[in-house]
């Protein structure tokens, strides 16, 4: 490619080529060697609880707020509320709070819409988190597990022990592979050609010599590449015999072919673990996912009444009316107050009669939700990590199954459940439309390409469609490019006394700091609010 300045290339330039050949792992090891990257964090929106002290007499006894749903973001909301007096009430469908913070332990009973009904029947202290599993450092979700005391432990996101197991894919086809062997491979290859890239004449527009030479010194390291420029393997993609004692050096393998690579797709999935919020080091809560709402819930005390289903969402211009209905009474309920925090999935809130604008109601029924469904197959030995050396991390399918996940917790201990499959889109509407028998049956048949000691081990099963769960009725918000020009920014306006929160109200959809980041959001609207109705009638009186 000849350039108009000259036979070199730009930085620039270089980035751009590195990114065609390479992808993540190429760009990000080329912009760290030219001192191109920065190093700032971006943490969660500063945020500042109401405190009573805000509140002027007219306001002593506190505004009553109606908070829709006892997930992440309801009772968030109501946490920082009742910081400031304000009288919160929640009403929650379900009998238990976390909404699709949900983790499955034995007893858990299920009734799909369906009518499809399960029981889990795990060991104690074996659990399955069948929605969100694990936190990225940056989250806000980190600062309220310290805040309301919820231990942490490392959650083991990437695993280079794990596997990558593709059918129909080329030569690599049906062969379980290390996911380091087929990393350290694919940044050998890519290296290596970019490497020998800066010695040709013809790229574009000036780097130093200098600059050339760092980057040429940097390939060489990142790739394990030879003097003459190839990558014929190296320690970091495995060993046929591992080195040892006495005189046990080891044999190095030998590196696949980079068109079986190609060919394989497998080198397609390395990006997925370099995303910034898919961090290779994660976090979890010590026994289990539910120990946030739990922790939640804890400072909630009254505050929540438990299998309220919403009918109507009211309001006038002087406060909220919501119509529910319980288990216990068909006749329905009415509660009121001055304002109200709807955080029902729109999936299930476009469903509701509601006092919206039409074009509130529009982007309600708008939104499409992610089909998403996972199984947990409880063994009775830990095989992973006996016989495979898997401790942590996922491995990864072509098949439909998608990924099989293994524990962060309990090490080398006897029992142990691993999510079967975690899929989505197609994958996951057909499993939801099979039989319980029949999804435990398939992951059964496909896991077992992978470890064959499947049949031999395993004991019991969970499974969940989300998009077949009653009161989720999906996954996470999927936005589209054009839901988020035309509709999301309606959804984000309050509608008079009512305001929204969840998940689908923020760029993190499907994670829990997208739940606490928007209840926050509503709080401080409803608290300034608050501060402007007090400050007019000070005034008046």
């Amino acid at each position: 490619m000849e350039s108009k300045q000259g036979n070199q290339m730009t930085r620039r330039d270089f980035i751009n080529q590195a990114g065609k050949v390479g992808g993540v792992i190429a760009v990000w090891g080329a912009m760290e060697s030219l001192g191109l990257l920065g190093h700032s964090l971006v943490g969660a929106k500063e945020f500042q609880s109401p405190k009573k002290s805000d509140l002027t007499a007219v306001n002593k006894n506190g505004k009553k707020v109606i908070i829709l749903g006892a997930g992440i973001a309801g009772m968030a909301a109501a946490y920082e509320l009742r910081k400031a007096g304000y009288d919160c009430k929640i009403l929650e469908a379900r009998d238990r709070s976390g909404g699709r913070n949900w983790t499955v332990r034995n007893g858990t009973e299920e009734t799909e819409l369906k009518g499809v009904k399960q029981t889990a029947h795990f060991d104690k202290d074996v659990y399955m988190n069948a929605g969100p599993a694990r936190i990225p450092q940056h989250h806000v979700t980190m600062d309220y597990c310290k805040e309301l005391g919820v231990k942490l432990e490392v959650f083991a996101n990437s695993n280079d022990f794990a596997y990558f197991y593709q059918e129909n894919a080329g030569p690599l086809s049906n062969q379980k592979i290390r996911k380091g062997t087929v990393k350290a491979d694919t940044r050998g290859y890519i290296s290596e050609l970019l490497a020998k890239s800066t010695d040709q004449a013809a790229l574009d527009t000036p780097l130093s010599k200098e600059d050339m030479e760092r980057l040429k010194a940097f390939l060489i390291g990142e790739g394990g590449l030879s003097a003459d420029l190839t990558y014929k393997g190296s320690s970091r993609r495995g060993y046929s015999e591992l080195p040892g004692g006495g005189h046990q050096s080891g044999v190095l393998d030998n590196p696949y072919n980079l068109i079986d690579l190609l060919q394989s797709g497998m080198m397609h999935n390395i990006s997925g673990e370099y995303s910034y919020n898919q961090q290779p080091l994660m976090f979890q809560p010590v026994g289990g996912m539910d120990q946030i709402p739990k922790a939640l819930e804890k400072q909630l005390p009254g505050v929540i009444t438990f299998g309220a289903e919403v009918q109507e969402i009211r309001q006038s211009t002087d406060g909220v009316r919501i119509t529910y209905k319980t288990k216990e009474n068909s006749k329905p309920k009415e509660i009121s107050g001055d304002y109200c925090i709807c955080t029902i999935p729109l999936s299930v809130l476009k469903n509701i009669p509601a006092d919206f604008t039409s074009p509130m109601k529009q982007a309600i029924k708008s939104i499409n939700y992610a089909a998403t469904g996972k199984i947990g197959l409880q063994f009775k030995n830990r095989f992973w990590e006996q016989d495979d050396r898997i401790l942590g991390g996922i491995t990864t399918t072509n098949m439909d199954i998608s990924q099989i996940w293994y524990p962060s917790h309990d090490y080398l201990s006897q029992k142990g459940l691993l999510i079967g499959y975690y899929n989505f889109g197609q994958n996951a509407v057909d499993y939801g439309n099979l039989s319980l028998n029949q999804r435990q049956a398939q992951a059964l048949s496909q896991g077992s390409k992978i470890h064959p000691q499947y049949y031999r081990d395993f004991e019991k099963s969970f499974s969940v469609a989300w998009h077949k769960t009653k009161y989720s009725e999906g996954g996470w918000a999927s936005y589209s490019a054009s839901d988020l020009k035309n509709y999301y920014p309606i959804l984000n306006e309050p509608q008079g006394r009512i305001h929204l929160a969840g998940e689908h109200l923020s760029y993190l959809t499907g994670w829990m700091a997208g739940a606490f980041e928007s209840a926050r959001i509503a709080v401080s609207r409803i608290h300034e609010e608050v501060l402007k109705e007090n400050k007019v009638a000070s005034k008046a009186g």
